[in-house]
């Protein structure tokens, strides 16, 4: 079996966007997940029970299981390797990017990073509906930081119009391209668009925890953005869907392959396994993708478990009904599916190799 690797989002914005008021929400609403933080910045940073001061180099405990640390950029590979021991037992690390950080160098160093317990979980992009126009004058890189994100969240719906949201919302399509764009208020997304979230031992699934009755609405704040009582009508999941698909028909490599790379507009998260069938009858892959990033993990299928695909998919405004169907074509149906010898070429591509496995 493979190892679980720990997802890794890299968190940006310019100054007073909203990235703290976003991580504060993810940390208040973990439940049973413990989240990692990686903080590149100077100054204060209002994390809850952590008040850093041009600290570099100190990890805190935030005291519910999650860990923080401030740390230059230089330093991002050194504290992953904190971060990701087996002691600290981590679900998640999200790194909060400068507001004046280039967040592609980040993301280039957490792609390029030799740790093999992570996997890369995302680009977000936070942008500040009330003052997006103004920040593209002041910062015009701004149109080079959107078209880069996998997701873009517009925070401060609240205090724009109708016609202004649409405008933003034009914009912000225009340069992110096949990037998801959600809307927030306060920094509230689901957790669950970014990552797994553990439930606690002895919760039941779907009930409300203490942390969703205490912080479900109302948000602390660390960049300045002023937080009301939050409206009872705003429900973070609202923008997105999930779709589920199992399957007991093993799927076709080529046709899979064929769907991932066209994978449409709005489909930011895959995860789940595959069966390939007579393809690779000793291996079943777990699969992961977020926004363009894709990587198969081939492990052997655990004993007398029955072999089939499951799979969820999660984005904004896709066509539910349409992925199912387009999914169901992947699956072999005939002889005219008969595996071939190249046909496992596309997807071992986007396996990751190791010293003792030659490309």
């Amino acid at each position: 079996m493979t190892t679980q690797q720990i997802p890794v989002v890299v968190l940006a914005g310019f100054l007073g966007a909203g990235k703290t008021t976003l991580l504060n929400h993810l940390l208040r609403s973990s439940r049973g997940t413990r989240i990692g933080v990686m903080v590149n910045d100077f100054g204060d940073i209002g994390i809850d029970a952590m008040r850093i001061a041009g600290q570099v180099g100190s990890t805190v405990s935030l005291g519910n299981g999650c860990l923080c640390c401030a740390v230059d950029a230089s330093e991002l590979d050194e504290y992953l390797e904190v971060l990701t021991r087996p002691e600290s037992r981590l679900d998640v690390i999200v790194i909060e990017a400068s507001g004046l950080a280039e967040p592609q160098e980040l993301v280039r160093m957490v792609l390029a990073s030799e740790n093999e317990r992570i996997v890369y979980g995302g680009l977000v992009q936070v942008v500040d509906a009330a003052e997006f126009s103004a920040t593209r004058e002041r910062h015009p890189e701004t149109d080079r930081h959107l078209p880069i994100a996998d997701l873009v969240v517009v925070n401060k719906t609240d205090r724009v119009s109708a016609a202004e949201l649409r405008a933003v919302h034009e914009t912000v399509g225009g340069l992110a391209g096949k990037a998801v764009v959600v809307d927030a208020t306060h920094g509230r997304i689901d957790p669950e668009l970014l990552f797994d979230r553990v439930a606690p031992e002895g919760e039941i699934e779907g009930q409300m925890s203490i942390e969703d009755i205490l912080y479900g609405d109302g948000d602390g704040d660390g960049d300045g953005e002023d937080v009301g009582e939050g409206d009872p009508h705003v429900h973070p999941h609202a923008s997105y869907e999930t779709v589920s698909l199992t399957a007991a028909t093993p799927l076709d490599p080529r046709r899979l392959m064929a769907f991932l790379d066209a994978r449409p507009e709005g489909l930011y998260r895959i995860k789940g396994f595959v069966d390939f069938g007579a393809a690779d009858p000793d291996n079943r892959y777990a699969v992961h993708a977020v926004g363009r990033f894709l990587r198969f993990y081939p492990e052997r299928w655990p004993a007398d478990e029955e072999r089939l695909t499951q799979l969820v998919l999660i984005g904004s405004g896709v066509d539910a009904e349409g992925l199912r169907k387009e999914l169901a074509e992947c699956e072999r149906t005939g002889p005219q599916d008969a595996p071939d010898e190249h046909g496992m070429w596309g997807v071992l591509r986007y396996v990751q190799q190791t010293e003792e496995e030659p490309v």
